[in-house]
């Protein structure tokens, strides 16, 4: 599909905007994309269409649902909290919050809860899209849940429900929500355009989700891939439907932080790069390098996480650079998000990377689109 591509390249990022316009080749519907060097904007794109219909052009400040990108910015939101003395990685979520100690979860540290160790991936009970929207009720169930593994003695991927527990934390160290910490902490002070928790005065920029299902390029998947045995605890109690729920105004306005960031590649890049550069960017600090180090440390890895399948490494909520993800250096880190979405930091070569579309992955065995970007970027280093 012929698109116009907007924004700008600088000099020498040129085959960035090759591989990103390249997308529409298959079936990418809308996107935006940015790097961050040095503290530097030099690639600021986006094209394409805000909903599947073709009908609505991607604008320069248009937001779309992030998924697990958010979960990057919700552990910067922690870990500047950490770094202020409000909450420590090493104490015990109990301390914080007492009733989260039950059933057996009375030894889970902060830093475990964050690494996805505490063996909450998902809920016993039988619950609705609604549910996610009632912070008072999931943390009562994430507080009362049987873990489905001893914690500590393995990691798995907390899809949905890493966002609670967080952001519980925070609200109980600083009587504030994740998302208006974050917002006051990060997003305003670097003007990024993300919110964790959309306001109505921002609806009208969101861009819709297009499931894999109804893809503007039909792929063909495969129906015999091994399902991981947690997958259904963590991601079919409820399943979120990408236009029919995740692009509603009730979940855009809610706030989950591990699942419904609304956010540009401007945006996630521009917070990566500071945190590429020191944590600084145009003169801005909004964390020192101790702080970065402190959450990016590894906590625990797997070779077959038992709820997506695949090798993961789990710093303090932000993940580590597994299979070249996030680049060539294996300290990179971030996150990214179901369909493709992604944000990670390279402090070796301060450089970040944003993402964000609307037409989520169909075929999981393609190689990402985003991991193209990536490879773009870094030829051009």
């Amino acid at each position: 599909m012929k698109i116009n591509i907007e924004g700008y390249v600088s000099p020498g990022f040129e085959k960035v905007k090759a591989a990103f316009a390249a997308n529409w080749d298959g079936y990418e519907v809308g996107a935006s994309c940015a790097v961050v060097h040095r503290g530097r904007m030099v690639v600021d794109l986006w094209g394409g269409y805000r909903s599947g219909d073709l009908k609505k052009p991607w604008e320069k400040d248009t937001l779309v649902n992030v998924y697990s990108t958010t979960k990057g910015m919700a552990a910067l939101t922690i870990a500047i909290l950490v770094e202020e003395g409000k909450l420590e990685y090493e104490t015990r979520v109990a301390d914080y919050w007492p009733e989260f100690g039950a059933n057996g979860k009375e030894h889970v540290t902060v830093a475990q809860v964050l690494s996805h160790q505490a063996g909450i991936c998902g809920v016993s009970e039988k619950i609705t899209i609604a549910d996610l929207y009632d912070w008072a009720k999931m943390v009562r169930l994430l507080a009362a849940q049987k873990p489905f593994w001893e914690p500590g003695t393995k990691a798995g991927y907390h899809a949905v429900t890493w966002g609670y527990p967080a952001g519980e934390l925070v609200r109980r160290v600083t009587g504030k929500t994740l998302g208006s910490v974050f917002r006051e902490k990060v997003a305003k002070p670097l003007g990024a355009d993300f919110y964790i928790g959309l306001p109505d005065s921002e609806m009208h920029r969101a861009a819709d989700l297009v499931g894999p299902n109804h893809a503007r390029v039909p792929q063909i998947q495969n129906p015999d891939a091994r399902v991981p045995p947690l997958y259904a605890a963590a991601l079919l109690n409820p399943s979120i439907r990408p236009f029919k729920d995740a692009s509603s105004t009730a979940w855009r306005k809610a706030e989950i932080p591990a699942a419904n960031g609304q956010a540009n590649a401007r945006a996630i890049a521009r917070i990566y790069g500071a945190l590429a550069n020191c944590g600084e960017i145009d003169g801005i600090r909004i964390i020192s390098r101790e702080g970065i180090e402190h959450a990016v440390c590894e906590e625990a890895s797997t070779n077959e996480d038992p709820v997506t399948g695949s090798p993961m490494r789990f710093a303090r909520g932000f993940m580590l650079n597994t299979e070249g993800g996030y680049g060539p250096n294996p300290n990179a880190f971030g996150h990214g998000g179901a369909g493709g979405s992604i944000g990670f930091a390279d402090p070796e070569a301060n450089i970040a990377v944003g993402y964000a579309m609307n037409q989520m992955q169909v075929n999981p065995d393609d190689e990402p689109r985003a991991g193209l970007l990536v490879k773009a970027v870094y030829g051009c280093l």
